[in-house]
């Protein structure tokens, strides 16, 4: 994930470090639903602030990788990273 910010005449695209649980089922292709439950087994880490619960892309990438190929619906197969 991206964003882009502009200053003095520039525009500057940087990748983002967290994103929030609605941009990572975005980004993973992962529904919402089955991220949160992910998140509550504590098979996926990640930083409150508040009520906003937000989760590293490297964090991410490394779920993802580690959990090829598995059902992440059967949450007894699923790896913690």
């Amino acid at each position: 994930a991206f964003i882009t910010t502009y200053r003095k005449g520039n525009y500057k695209r940087m990748q983002k470090q967290a994103l929030t649980v609605n941009e990572a089922a975005e980004y993973s292709g992962i529904g919402r639903n089955t991220l949160r439950s992910l998140i509550g087994h504590g098979k996926i880490p990640v930083i409150q602030i508040g009520n906003k619960t937000i989760i590293r892309t490297e964090t991410l990438d490394l779920f993802l990788a580690t959990n090829e190929g598995k059902n992440l619906k059967n949450i007894h197969e699923v790896i913690a990273v």
